[in-house]
């Protein structure tokens, strides 16, 4: 059984940095997809970014693209979003899921394990 949870979310300030982990337990981590996403409230989730799993290849969300950045230790089971030059419109709760196919890696509807989340502030 795989589980996903999240940590290093908060409050900051605009401008500022934050570091989110997800650490997987379960087997076979470097066989998935692993991705981020976020929810506002009212909003949709929304897809933030993935990365494949053997770490050589990304997706990302265009307005993150220059200020986050995803990656994975499968040495560790964990995958990273460090984010950079936080914007009040970057709030919201942020979630880690996996996936078993790349093709997949857009639709939050296709992924077979989540985590609890993990609440973003950015104050301007």
């Amino acid at each position: 059984q795989v589980q996903l949870v999240e940590s290093g979310g908060g409050l900051v300030q605009a401008g500022g940095s934050l570091r989110l982990s997800c650490a997987f337990s379960g087997r076979s981590f470097s066989s998935y997809v692993m991705g981020w996403f976020r929810q506002a409230p009212g909003k949709e989730r929304e897809f933030v970014y993935a990365i494949s799993g053997g770490g050589g290849s990304t997706s990302y969300l265009d307005s993150v693209k220059v200020r986050f950045t995803i990656s994975r230790d499968n040495a560790k089971n964990t995958v990273y979003l460090q984010m950079n030059s936080l914007k009040p419109e970057d709030t919201a709760v942020y979630y880690c899921a996996a996936v078993g196919s790349w093709l997949s890696r857009l639709n939050p509807d296709a992924y077979d394990y989540w985590g609890q989340g993990t609440q973003v502030t950015v104050s301007s």
